[in-house]
Order: C-alpha cells, then sequence, then structure tokens
C-alpha cells in the first residue's frame, strides 16, 4: 500500500532533485529569469517538506516537465502516529526477546545481570570509505567507478552532481519510453521510475575531460564574478549534447549561486566553452 503524501510529508533528497529538474527546465524554456531560478534552487535544495517544495512551481507550466511531482492530498484529522509509536514499541519488545534468547542469561528479556552487548561476538567491523567530496578529481572520478561497478558501464540521460550527492537517469531495460532514475550518496539509492524526458538515446557520461572539468568548476565562481565567500551552491550537469553534428557527444554545465546572484557555464566534453550566463 501506497504511503499516502501530503504537503506536510517530509521531503527526501529525490523530491528535492526532481523540483530541482522541473526549475531546470522552467529556466530554459523561459519561465524563470536567471535570478528566479537561483532563489528558487537554493530554496529547494533546503526544502524540509513536499507542500515547500510543491509551492517552488506551482505557479509553473509543468505539462512538459522531465519529472511529474505526485499529487498530495489532504492531511486527515487521525495522524499515523499512533499507530507509528504502537508498531515501534512492538518491534522494540521482539528485539529485546531476540537478544535474550540468544544471549540472555536469565528467565525474562527483561531482567539482565550482565549486559549482553559485552558478549564477544567475533564480527570484524567494515570500515566504508565511498568518495564524498563530489566537486573535486577524485570524487568525479570515484563518482564513475561506483556508477561502473553497480551498472556495469556508465551510460546514462543525465548525471547532476552536488558536492555530496548526485542523481542519475538511466534507461529502464523493461519499458523503453520510462527511465530509472538513482540517487548517490555513498551509495546507490533503489531507482525510481518515472516518464522519459526529452532526451531518449543514452550516452557514456564518462566521456569528458575530468581535469578540465574540475578546473572550470574551481574557476567558475571568479569566472562569474561571484566571490567565492558567497557562494551558496554549486553543481555540475552532465547529459548528451545536442549538437545534431556531434551525436554521442556531452555538454556540461556549471551552476554558481549566492545572495547576490547566479550564473552558469556551459562547456563540451573537451573543456570548449559553449556559453557564460553571468549573474543578472
Amino acid at each position: 500500500m501506497a504511503t499516502r503524501q501530503t504537503s506536510g510529508t517530509r521531503a527526501k533528497d529525490s523530491d528535492r532533485d526532481d523540483v530541482c529538474r522541473v526549475l531546470d527546465a522552467g529556466l530554459a524554456e523561459g519561465q524563470l529569469s536567471s535570478a528566479e531560478h537561483r532563489e528558487r534552487i537554493s530554496a529547494a535544495t533546503s526544502a524540509v517538506t513536499l507542500g515547500d517544495l510543491h509551492g517552488l512551481i506551482a505557479d509553473l507550466q509543468t505539462a512538459d516537465a522531465p519529472v511529474q511531482l505526485p499529487t498530495l492530498t489532504k492531511p486527515g484529522k487521525f495522524s499515523g502516529r499512533g499507530v507509528a509509536l504502537g508498531a515501534l514499541g512492538a518491534a522494540v519488545l521482539v528485539g529485546m526477546g531476540i537478544g535474550w534468547g540468544v544471549y540472555g542469561n536469565t528467565s525474562s528479556p527483561l531482567n539482565f545481570t550482565s549486559d549482553p552487548g559485552a558478549k564477544p561476538d567475533g564480527v570484524t567491523p567494515v570500515v566504508l570509505t565511498p568518495p564524498r567530496q563530489l566537486l573535486s578529481l577524485g570524487g568525479l572520478s570515484g563518482l564513475l567507478e561506483q556508477a561502473r561497478a553497480k551498472f556495469g558501464d556508465t551510460m546514462g540521460y543525465r548525471l547532476v552532481i552536488y558536492p555530496e550527492y548526485a542523481s542519475l537517469d538511466r534507461p529502464d531495460p523493461s519499458e523503453s519510453r520510462r527511465q530509472l532514475n538513482y540517487n548517490y550518496r555513498g551509495g546507490w539509492d533503489d531507482p525510481r521510475s518515472s516518464a522519459i524526458g526529452s532526451r531518449t538515446t543514452p550516452v557514456d557520461l564518462s566521456k569528458f575531460d575530468l581535469k578540465g572539468a574540475v578546473g572550470i568548476l574551481r574557476g567558475a565562481p571568479e569566472t562569474l564574478g561571484i566571490k567565492p565567500a558567497d557562494v551558496k551552491s554549486t553543481y555540475l550537469i552532465i547529459e548528451g549534447a545536442e549538437d545534431p553534428t556531434a551525436p554521442g557527444t556531452l555538454s556540461l554545465s556549471v551552476y554558481v549561486s549566492s545572495d547576490y546572484g547566479g550564473g552558469y557555464i556551459a562547456f563540451a566534453g573537451d573543456g570548449t566553452v559553449k556559453r557564460i550566463n553571468y549573474p543578472s
């Protein structure tokens, strides 16, 4: 049974990413100015509830947007808090019973004469070291390696990379009219399925000059006339180029925003600059 979503439902990173994609489309279609786009992107990345996110795109025409947000229902008279607390209590009791059955040394799981957690178990610690600072040379290369390890390749429609997380759109192998969206935060979450966007041909999202891209990223604030101390958000979009004379090539865009304006730099996979949109 699907969970009912209301305006007060807490937003996930995937929800914030969906709204950012709708706002990107609004900017490309001329519905939003660069300043409006920057302000709403900043608000989307810090939104707490689904109602906050829906309010950022309520005045936009979204019929042709790359994603469609789920319809929110009005909250009922009674919340599920009581049910959730009851389920939590039952889970705690079951866990205590299991722990007592394995380690207990008394007649009741509620009566311990010694700490069962102190018993040696011989389990070796597993320390995970996935890339975290993604907008760096090591972070970008590590993220692409994580994609190869997960999917066997780096093919996809679009890869959006923030400093600490990323979002990847890949073809849905079971339905050519749909795509799968994966979020990355130290690992790839289970995918969400959505209708395919305007880009219907996957490309190899790793076919670009990593060092050149990182250099443009690091110089983007100065290029756009934004003081490094004023930068509020930075992200990189990698997708197939729309150039009909160069099929399979990539287009990359670096977006930088601050409280005083934002802009972006679009460039090719080899680092050739296509466009600089200065803060308005």
